[in-house]
Formats: structure tokens, C-alpha cells, sequence
């Protein structure tokens, strides 16, 4: 085991894999000269050359819709988003082209490609630059969509994302690129579409996923000091979703708390609570709750993006009401 940060896990599956797979390049906004916006790509122009590290001008459309048909023709390209609030300007090729093309041609036409960058909020970046996108995504027939919350589930899960045949939306955090953590040593793979326990309990479960994973451990970590034992939950992915845990959970349990950044509106955690309550209905005590970003675009002062964001304390409050406490 090696402590590596969250922007060197990525580097270290993305560079795996392009040794191993000559088919593999990164292109994107400043992914090469610059060695990247994040760094997560430093050094790595160095190591492949131009033709695999690839500077794009400032235009979504334009290099997402290359990806798409570099993936159609055999390659397999990891195409940078520097945010995901900038695919929005690529939506098109990633709905309408990557996800659709399997289908729509019968087979024909796999589309190995990963979309990546980061997602939702980061600091004082206001309404524009600072949403959660994840359930957006996964709404979508034909796309994977992975949210890894620490360095060894990132290397993981991203050396998996670049081998699979379908196109997988693979979300960072812009936070948590500094984070440190411990990265098993050698070839390691995480298969897609299995969550993790990440913390064992008796009396709730809370899930979460991405970067809101530290707000549902540290709200454990805090709920334990009075003697409320929770099982934290981390999805990993959004599409596929690991049923099957968070039934199982609830069935020792009895309560569920969920966590998620985006909006309320037709979230993740909306999707979460409909198949446990379809699933599990008679292993519930209580109702489930979720703690979930405001209702409005993400304002700029810092006062307010308190107040949007979901805290250990939401979480807490929201654990001792399906308590009863």
C-alpha cells in the first residue's frame, strides 16, 4: 500500500493503461502542455507524446464528438471535461452519439469511451460552475456513470471505466483532488456497479457517494459519541446502482438516511428511496430521509453555500428523526 493523492491515483490508472493499451489516448482542455487544469495528467505529455496526450481548443462539442468517433473506430479515448458544468456543451454527442450509438446500430458500433472531470460544487464558484450533474447522467439508458470518493476506489474504478465497452461518465471532485489516501500496490481492478460498506452499524443506514461520502462518515463518526451505531454506504457508481447492498443494510437496520449534493427534483436519492421503500417496505421503521443541496442555483457567498450545502449536522438531525430521537 502506497498513500497517494486523489490526482495521482487517477494519473497512475490512466498512464497503467495507456502502457498497456496502445488504443488509449487523453485529450482535452490544457490535459497536455499544461499538464493539466487539476494536474491530474502532469507529466504525462512527457511519457506518450502528442498523438495520446492531446491540447484541444476551448470547445466541448467539438472534441467530445472526436471521442465519440475515435471509440467507433476501434480507439478508446478518455476525454477531460475541465468541469462538468462544461458538458453541457457536448450533451449532445454524449446522449445522442455515444450513449445511443450500440443500440442504434445493432451492435455494430460499440463506444468504449470515458467522459471525466469534476463535478458539482468547489469552493466560491458560483451557479454556473458548481453543479452536480450525477443523476442527470445516469438518467440515461446506455451510459455508466461512476463516482469514486477516495484515491484507491478512483485508480480502481477509472482502470475499469478505460476497459469497458460502453461509455462511462466517471465524476471527480475538485475538492478532493489534494486528498490523500492508501492505493493497494500492483494491478488492482473495481468493477462497476458494486457499492462498498464503507463503515458497518446496527441502527441506520446512511448513503452516499463522491465527495458527500465525508459528510456521511463524519456524521457517523459523531453520531457513535452518543451511542448511534450507523452503516455508511458508498455507492461508487449511479448507474449501474447496487440494490442489493442498500436492501440488505435496511433490512438490519430498519431506517435509511441518503446524502447527495444535487437538487431534490428527480435525484439520485429519489431513486434510492423508491426502490428500498418497493423492496424493503416492510423492514422500515420510519420514513426515509434525504439531505440534499438547496433547491436554487448555488449562490456565491460563503454564507449561503453553507446554508445550500449538506452538512454532518443535517445528516445527524436527519439520522435522529428516523430514530425518533
Amino acid at each position: 500500500m502506497r498513500e497517494l493523492q486523489f490526482r495521482e491515483a487517477l494519473r497512475e490508472a490512466m498512464s497503467e493503461e495507456m502502457r498497456r493499451d496502445e488504443r488509449v489516448f487523453l485529450m482535452g482542455e490544457e490535459v497536455a502542455q499544461y499538464n493539466g487544469a487539476y494536474k491530474v495528467s502532469q507529466g504525462m505529455l512527457d511519457e506518450f507524446g502528442e498523438r495520446r496526450v492531446i491540447d484541444t481548443p476551448i470547445a466541448e462539442l467539438g472534441f467530445a464528438g472526436i471521442g465519440v468517433g475515435a471509440a467507433m473506430n476501434g480507439l478508446r479515448p478518455i476525454i477531460e471535461f475541465m468541469t462538468f458544468n462544461f458538458s453541457l456543451v457536448a450533451i449532445d454527442q454524449v446522449i445522442n452519439s455515444a450513449a445511443k450509438m450500440m443500440s442504434m446500430s445493432g451492435g455494430q458500433y460499440p463506444v468504449p469511451i470515458v467522459f471525466r472531470g469534476p463535478t458539482a460544487s468547489a469552493g466560491q464558484l458560483s451557479s454556473q460552475h458548481s453543479q452536480a450533474f450525477e443523476n442527470w447522467y445516469a438518467n440515461c439508458p446506455g451510459l455508466k456513470v461512476v463516482v469514486p470518493s477516495n484515491p484507491a476506489d478512483a485508480k480502481g474504478l477509472l482502470k475499469t471505466s478505460i476497459r469497458d465497452n460502453d461509455p462511462v461518465i466517471f465524476m471527480e471532485s475538485e475538492q478532493m483532488y489534494g486528498d490523500k489516501g492508501m492505493v493497494p500496490d500492483g494491478e488492482y481492478l473495481i468493477p462497476i456497479g458494486v457499492a462498498e460498506i464503507k463503515r458497518a452499524g446496527r441502527d441506520v443506514t446512511i448513503v452516499s457517494f463522491g465527495k458527500m461520502m465525508k459528510v456521511a462518515l463524519k456524521a457517523a463518526e459523531e453520531l457513535a459519541k452518543d451511542n448511534i451505531d450507523a452503516e455508511v454506504i458508498d455507492l461508487r457508481s449511479v448507474r449501474p446502482i447496487d440494490y442489493a447492498t442498500l436492501i440488505n443494510s435496511v433490512k438490519k437496520t430498519n431506517r435509511m438516511v441518503i446524502v447527495e449534493e444535487s437538487w431534490p427534483l428527480a435525484s439520485i436519492a429519489s431513486e434510492l428511496a423508491f426502490a428500498v421503500q418497493r423492496h424493503a417496505f416492510d423492514h422500515l421503521d420510519a420514513p426515509i430521509r434525504r439531505v440534499m443541496g438547496g433547491d436554487v442555483p448555488l449562490p456565491y457567498a460563503p454564507t449561503l453555500i453553507e446554508a445550500y450545502l449538506p452538512n454532518p449536522a443535517r445528516v445527524i438531525a436527519a439520522v435522529k428523526e428516523v430514530l425518533y430521537l
